[in-house]
């Protein structure tokens, strides 16, 4: 018996909502596993080309984690996984890997009657993720918006109007979250402050209203994506010029080098702007367009492995 878990990418930050929100993306990592005498993993999919394919995989450490927890000894495992999420580009590859090998992870634990609740896995994703907008959005969809109190995070869900597009340009270079982090400032004036925190306030209001015109007034930032736009060829230009081929708000995909403009409706000349943007700079970027992704995590039990639940 194979256990499947499916967790979506996500995006996080959107612009002035700094390690606090998030949206859940249609792309996903899948997990395989079941019971075997011996651990073994197999990866499947270019985007997880250079991961490692044995026992220091994230997977079985998650799961070695997660049976720590209950004080349980770890079962041995075959793991199969696949992804179309690319890694290190701020789509949340890691996120979605934990929150998949988390679920996977956790109906093991329920043939011992000690699986844990959703909300604690949402604790534990977040402790070992380190910020709660990425695996928010990937165990339970839709648009978050969370906190970290101490060790406890909150979240609360919301889902995104049925006409906001998300488009996403990915450009074919990796930044590691640790170097994008690097370039921030230790400290920030009170004006910079304010100037996120009403922005982030409203671009949730908008979101939970509808009021998509709002949302051309609430996607600015300055904690973050000022600092960063060095790292990232293309980035200024998209930012200051997406409106003009309908982006109602552009932003910075989590720490990047993605960037993400949303719409009200599809607009496939957005896409190829942001496309041009990179080019012009001399860097290929993959263009997605699609809703943002309202389901969150989900795990299942089957007799034989599907190529992909997709």
């Amino acid at each position: 018996m194979w256990i499947t878990s499916r967790a979506p990418a996500s995006t996080a930050n959107l612009g002035p909502g700094f390690d606090s929100l998030g949206m859940a993306l249609p792309l996903f990592t899948t997990i395989h596993m079941r019971r075997s005498p011996q651990t073994s993993v197999s990866l499947k999919g270019p985007e997880l080309s250079g991961l490692p394919a044995n026992a220091d995989n994230l997977v079985i450490k998650i799961l070695q984690e997660l049976f720590s927890l209950r004080q349980l000894p770890a079962p041995s495992v075959e793991v199969v996984v696949e992804s179309d999420i690319p890694l290190t580009r701020g789509l949340g590859s890691s996120a979605a890997a934990i929150v998949a090998a988390l679920l996977a992870g956790n109906e093991l634990l329920r043939e011992s009657g000690a699986a844990f609740s959703r909300d604690e896995l949402f604790q534990i994703a977040t402790r070992i993720e380190g910020h709660p907008d990425n695996v928010a959005a990937s165990l339970y969809g839709g648009f978050v918006v969370t906190v970290l109190d101490g060790q406890q995070a909150y979240c609360q869900k919301l889902l995104p109007p049925p006409s906001l597009y998300v488009t996403v340009a990915v450009p074919v270079f990796p930044l590691p979250t640790e170097k994008a982090r690097h370039v921030l400032p230790n400290t920030y004036s009170r004006q910079d402050a304010v100037f996120n925190l009403s922005r982030a306030a409203l671009l949730v209001a908008a979101l939970a209203t509808g009021s998509l015109e709002m949302i051309r007034h609430a996607m600015q930032d300055r904690l973050h994506q000022p600092y960063r736009i060095p790292l990232i060829p293309g980035m200024e230009a998209i930012l200051a010029h997406g409106h003009e081929y309908g982006a109602l708000g552009c932003a910075l995909s989590g720490a990047g080098p993605s960037v993400l403009a949303l719409s009200d409706g599809e607009k496939p000349e957005l896409g190829e702007f942001m496309r041009q943007a990179f080019l012009q700079r001399g860097i290929e970027a993959h263009i997605y367009t699609f809703r943002p992704w309202p389901d969150g995590a989900e795990v299942k039990r089957v007799e034989m492995m599907e190529g992909s639940i997709r």
